[in-house]
């Protein structure tokens, strides 16, 4: 696992502000056969604006189901989801997918760039999809933001690993997200790019921006404000 000096991600987070997310009893299960299979057992949590909270685990531990849940991705579960004040159980499709995006921005391992698009057009998606007029002033900001100023018109093929990931988190950061969420943001890059990205994660929380890391990076865990643990489903 690739670690960074814990001082380059120096904490600072204001304990007094109310909570941003607030969830309670989040279960899940899927069925399996003629049975039912848990994946989230009575989860609960709270983060706040600015904060940095790191989701440990080993892989089938639930973290990516919590993930999707969290970002109203996911509306199949049990228990209560309030984010920026607002139930996500009283929203319907149309009004969640227009609060997911405005509210939150997503983080993958993968990246989940279009390679037939330049870092800017994968940045301005966020409009695209919410069928919005799409900003390049905007899209230039936020890719100057993460250091990629000069590389808007480059494909993703033409970028580094670490590059790409900073496109990413540029497009996440298109609708200033009170809430970023990561899954494995630093799995695919080496140590000095992972150290990179953490950086910019620091940056963003002291900048106000909450974010929820499911990670196997021990950088991660040790730079964050808190650390939380799943193991098959229950919160440790």
């Amino acid at each position: 696992m690739n670690r960074s000096p814990r001082a380059e991600l120096a904490p600072t987070r204001d304990l007094t502000a109310a909570p941003l997310l607030v969830a309670r009893g989040i279960s899940k299960r899927v069925r399996d056969g003629a049975g039912f299979v848990s994946l989230l057992a009575d989860v609960s949590l709270t983060l706040r604006a600015g904060e940095r909270v790191a989701l440990v685990g080993p892989s089938g531990s639930g973290k990516s189901t919590l993930l999707s849940i969290l970002g109203a991705l996911d509306p199949d579960f049990e228990g209560d989801v309030v984010l920026a004040g607002q139930v996500l159980r009283d929203l319907g499709d149309s009004d969640l997918a227009r609060f997911r995006n405005r509210t939150l921005g997503f983080v993958f391992q993968a990246y989940n760039l279009l390679g037939h698009l330049s870092a800017l057009e994968n940045v301005l998606l966020p409009a695209r999809f919410s069928h919005e007029r799409a900003s390049h002033a905007r899209a230039r900001e936020v890719l100057e933001r993460v250091g990629l100023g000069d590389k808007g018109h480059r494909r993703p093929a033409a970028l580094s690993g670490g590059e790409r990931q900073r496109v990413a988190i540029a497009r996440a950061l298109y609708h200033s997200p009170k809430l970023v969420l990561c899954d494995e943001p630093t799995g695919n890059l080496d140590r000095e790019t992972g150290a990179e990205v953490l950086r910019l994660f620091a940056q963003l929380t002291a900048q106000g921006v909450a974010l929820l890391i499911a990670t196997h990076d021990d950088a991660i865990a040790d730079g964050a404000h808190h650390v939380l643990r799943l193991k098959q489903g229950v919160l440790q």
